[in-house]
């Protein structure tokens, strides 16, 4: 009998398809779990990274299955997005044509996978029966102030021909294309996500099942600092602008003040000075505008400045510092005014030292001098005892912050304030594959939300994307052209589309009640199964996605849409690590691409599960190995072969099972031992610790015990079954096709995947015997196997008449006979 695994795979997705034993419903009598994995961008097929992701979730959504719990696993596409239209444009196809095939073929996939998903809960972002409640949830934030329209230099890919938000801007280019990010100056809409900023910092600390790389990045990301806002006069002029700094107490540092491109007064800097030098700071500053942040920003890379003839006049101390254009200040933190304190920040000392500005230290070692600013070859530490300081000479760092933003508050030109480095999200996209944004524009009335009763602003299907990538909605007329929803007058549909990054900003909460057509979810659903208990996917997703899915989630429970309390998504979080090969990250563009298919059809989806669940803990990297395959195929065939050989006695020993203390020979007890030993260790690797790999490690230990057990009467073969069934259930979750195979051939006529989890014998895990260590005046001499639970003087009488400890005492004087049960022996002696 072969292992047809081609037949097999087939056989039992049709079973579990026909049963629905993977369909769940809410039920508040049941415990419940939400397992989910990112859901994919139908990009045309699926890669090794997406077969990573999903068999991590699939073992723990049929572990726990099997545990009792309530199980929702669902799925969807993410498939709104460019490379639709990009698609489109190289191929002559609508981008909802190429998006909707590739949906089908990665259903096949997943389907052939055997992932225990609910089918009946796909959710499709590109769908309008989806895309509707996008539009609904941002008319109700635009009730509520969270959404505004505003004219702003945005980050502008000219490839895609979109703006992009500042987390798609990787290292100066494009996240999509790779291709160089400029600035330019658009009407945009922005989501207030700033609003939120110091809950998402504060309920980072109650994310305990997060990792920590994760939430160090996005505290990182969000940027919360306490500083001071205060006002600097120019000098010679009626003019005066607003710095904001962290570290006031270095302000008698200020040798300079540094200004970003895109504040305002460098255009009324530019006006005042006039003729070429007014051009000239114009010039200046829009070079250094579409310039991305990263390289402006970034340490050790040589910065850049023009004076601009303007001093600012330090409030404290009354000096001028010169007031630079300064490449590394940026308009997205603070006010885009910066205090330059050259004697103790690196950019600000690389400035100073390029252009010859004065470095003063304000700041000296609690036991050392003062450093000399003359002399410096780079910025010193900033924390420490104030110096060359006036009046605030002496006080330690955290003190000396308190006294100057007093003296500032005091004197009425500044205040304490809290700021971050997150900035409001951008949202519209020149694009056309995208959620319609639900406005008009009115001549009379002006900006129109759409009335919800008119929703969804359906996406026009039969559209031809133009060659140079631009948006084709703009010259549609028919749906451009629309009625103005206050006056009834002629009104224009707004064009732009919203970020792709929206809709999965709350799709695991629309899984909960997917067929729902009256709302976007159904909040008793949402009470049972929310908040997602595991979630799974990739390192790349923290600052973006992972802080949009909590905004949101905050956002609708402050709309009533999910209850109050509800302020977290994601319980507990995993991310995955990379498959590599040839040591580096399986691509196309590499050439180092596994198939998944041919995987599948050359040895099997289990044998393609257990691999990749086998060879690196989940976090790390994955190292594909071809030979690893091989080898993994080779374990699950050697799993068919046992079942095989032993078919007859396994079915005819039936289901009864043998107490450890009923088995007669101790080879029997020994299997039975090794059977608990390993479905303890096995739960526990996959239940607390997520050690997938481990798991199988131990499974194949217990295969290579039942291969070498020979049974020889009716008790042994009891045993047998014993081992084969725990096998079979606690390989089930790796590879559930081949187990449910082989669990129906000796004869059960059950869903293995619909079973219960066994428990563990406590009893079987209490060994016969235990090692005793002999000492002789406290140093190691032999090691003893005795029988379990020997009394202290039977353990000394057992210990002190065997040949070797004779041999050892002979002609020393026994002094003292040290016995400590279950563990030694200790000889005093003499001579």
């Amino acid at each position: 009998m072969p292992y047809d695994f081609g037949a097999i795979e087939k056989k039992w997705q049709q079973k579990w398809t026909e049963a629905g034993i993977f369909n769940v419903e809410t039920d508040s009598s049941k415990k419940k779990f939400y397992c989910l994995e990112m859901f994919p961008y139908p990009s045309g097929a699926l890669h090794m990274g997406h077969l990573r992701n999903y068999s991590i979730g699939d073992i723990i959504a049929r572990f726990l299955k099997m545990h009792g719990y309530n199980v929702i696993h669902p799925i969807g596409f993410d498939s709104f997005g460019m490379p639709a239209e990009n698609a489109a444009i190289k191929h002559g196809i609508a981008p909802s044509k190429w998006t909707m095939a590739n949906i089908e073929h990665m259903i096949d996939q997943l389907k052939a996978v055997g992932y225990s998903y609910d089918w009946r809960r796909l959710v499709l972002t590109c769908k309008p029966e989806y895309y509707k409640w996008n539009q609904q949830i941002f008319l109700k934030m635009y009730e509520k102030g969270l959404v505004y329209r505003k004219h702003a230099p945005v980050n502008w890919c000219d490839t895609c021909k979109t703006v992009l938000a500042n987390e798609q801007v990787e290292n100066g280019v494009c996240w999509r294309c790779g291709n160089p990010v400029t600035k330019r100056g658009l009407d945009q809409w922005f989501i207030r996500i700033t609003d939120y900023a110091d809950e998402l910092v504060k309920c980072l600390d109650d994310l305990k099942g997060w990792p920590e790389r994760v939430l160090t990045m996005q505290k990182n990301w969000i940027g919360r600092s306490e500083g001071v806002r205060f006002t600097m006069d120019i000098a010679d002029t009626d003019l005066n602008f607003e710095a904001y700094t962290t570290r006031i107490d270095t302000i008698y540092g200020v040798t300079f003040v540094a200004l970003a491109a895109e504040h305002p007064f460098v255009e009324e800097f530019a006006k005042r000075v006039g003729g070429e030098q007014g051009e000239a700071l114009r010039a200046f500053a829009k070079k250094i505008i579409n310039r991305s942040n990263i390289d402006r920003e970034a340490v050790g890379v040589d910065k850049e400045g023009m004076f601009t003839g303007f001093y600012a006049v330090n409030p404290f101390n009354g000096k001028k510092a010169p007031i630079w254009i300064a490449d590394y200040v940026l308009t997205d933190y603070g006010t885009g005014v910066v205090m330059g304190v050259p004697a103790h920040d690196q950019r600000d000392f690389d400035f100073a030292r390029k252009y010859d500005i004065p470095v003063i230290a304000v700041v000296r070692p609690k036991d050392g001098e003062i450093p000399d600013g003359s002399t410096m070859t780079e910025a010193v530490p900033a924390y420490g005892i104030s110096c060359n300081s006036e009046e605030f000479d002496g006080f330690e760092t955290a003190e000396a912050k308190k006294k100057f933003a007093e003296w500032i508050e005091n004197k009425g030109i500044g205040k304490r304030e809290t700021q971050f480095r997150l900035r409001d999200w951008l949202i519209s996209r020149q694009r056309y594959w995208g959620t319609p944004i639900p406005v008009v524009y009115c001549d009379k009335c002006g900006v129109v939300p759409v009335p919800e009763d008119q929703l969804p602003v359906e996406l026009p299907l039969d559209v031809e994307i133009p060659k140079n990538g631009s948006n084709p909605l703009v010259t549609r007329e028919d749906w451009v052209n629309t009625t103005c929803p206050h006056c009834g007058g002629h009104a224009r549909r707004e064009t732009d589309t919203m970020d792709t990054f929206y809709d999965s900003s709350w799709y695991f909460i629309r899984y909960a009640s997917p067929w729902n057509e009256d709302k976007a979810f159904d909040i008793e659903d949402e009470k049972y199964w929310m908040t997602v208990d595991q979630y799974i996917g990739g390192i790349e997703h923290a600052c973006l996605h992972l802080i949009y899915a909590r905004f949101f989630t905050k956002v609708l429970a402050d709309l009533g849409m999910l209850p109050k309390d509800m302020r977290e998504p994601f319980d507990r979080l995993l991310t995955q690590g990379m498959v590599i090969k040839d040591g580096t990250k399986m691509s196309k563009s590499v050439g180092n691409v596994v198939d998944p298919d041919e995987i599948i059809k050359k040895y099997g989806a289990d044998t393609a599960r257990l691999f990749i669940l086998f060879a690196a803990p989940p976090e790390k990297d994955l190292d594909w190995s071809d030979r690893g395959v091989e080898g993994t195929f080779r374990f699950l065939s050697r799993v068919w072969r046992l079942v095989e050989t032993n078919l007859d006695a396994l079915k005819a020993a039936g289901s009864g099972r043998f107490k450890l203390s009923e088995l007669k020979s101790s080879a029997a007890r020994d299997l039975k031992r090794t059977i608990h030993s390993t479905l303890d260790r096995v739960t526990k690797d996959i239940r607390d610790e997520r050690q997938f790999n481990t798991a199988v490690a131990r499974l194949m230990e217990l295969t290579n015990a039942l291969v070498s057990f020979k049974p020889e009467n009716a008790q042994d073969n009891a045993v047998m079954r014993e081992g084969v069934e725990t096998l079979l259930l606690c390989l089930c979750p790796f590879a559930p096709h081949i187990t449910e195979e082989l669990w129906h051939l000796i004869g059960n006529d059950t869903f293995l995947s619909a079973e219960s989890w066994f428990e563990v014998d406590e009893t079987a895990l209490v060994q016969d015997e235990v090692t005793i260590v002999l000492q002789v005046n406290g140093k190691l001499r032999e090691q003893f196997k005795v029988a379990e639970g020997l009394s202290k003087e039977d353990l000394e009488k057992e210990i002190m008449s065997r040949p070797e400890t004779q041999s050892r005492l002979e002609g020393k004087e026994i002094v003292k006979v040290i016995a400590v049960p279950g563990r030694l022996v200790n000889v005093v002696v003499k001579g």
